[in-house]
């Protein structure tokens, strides 16, 4: 009889700590943000500074990406075709000037804020002067651009018009805004799998110690 309490015990510690483990996979944080990437022949790179920081040179292809992601590895590249001589087709060189080729792609509804609907993405070609940065290329073709206090691109073109870098839950392939703290498991869940876990700990000892007495 005390084996058959000890292992039901134990059974369902391990469903719970399962469910625990399933928790923590269906509520996996990630940030709704825009993304910045370098182009290198076909192959999209997660850029390493930000805009602000990256001096482009002439004929160079970057990307911009809205999504929610849980960091750089996870980060979803920019869509559609990112040719330099295609983007950059009708603005021809001049003096004193490099053409930086932009696609910025606004993301799907499913990465959309609440209420708000992505625009179709885009490519443009931002002719800037020698020393200038990604982010006034990216100034010259996609205003209005928003940033927060700590200099994040929060909005390209105006979109979205709120948030900024937000932390949402990512369950079943949708996003949606975070509810709690830590987007984890419950306290109560956790602690009912360490009740059970000590009960059935608890049970298995004193069924060992009848066995010896």
């Amino acid at each position: 009889m005390i084996r058959r309490r000890s292992a039901a015990l134990l059974l369902a510690a391990s469903v719970l700590l399962g469910l625990l483990g399933t928790a923590g996979q269906a509520h996996a944080v990630g940030y709704r943000y825009w993304s910045f990437w370098d182009r290198t022949g076909t192959t999209w790179t997660y850029a390493t500074q930000g805009p602000s920081l990256v001096r482009p040179s002439d004929g160079d292809v970057q990307g911009f990406r809205f999504a929610v992601s849980e960091d750089s590895a996870d980060a979803t590249k920019p869509r559609g075709k990112a040719d330099f001589a295609a983007i950059c087709a009708n603005t021809p060189p001049a003096d004193g000037k490099k053409r930086v080729a932009l696609v910025i792609d606004f993301g799907t509804p499913t990465d959309a804020p609440g209420g708000e609907t992505p625009p179709q993405p885009r490519t443009a070609c931002a002719a800037i002067s020698p020393d200038a940065t990604s982010a006034e290329a990216l100034a010259t073709v996609a205003k209005p651009l928003r940033y927060n206090t700590n200099a994040l691109l929060c909005a390209i073109a105006g979109y979205p018009e709120t948030g900024c870098g937000e932390p949402v839950t990512k369950k079943n392939g949708t996003a949606t805004e975070k509810k709690s703290a830590d987007g984890g498991p419950s306290v109560g869940l956790l602690a009912g799998a360490a009740a059970v876990a000590a009960l059935g700990t608890a049970a298995l000892w004193q069924a060992r110690r009848r066995r010896h007495d």
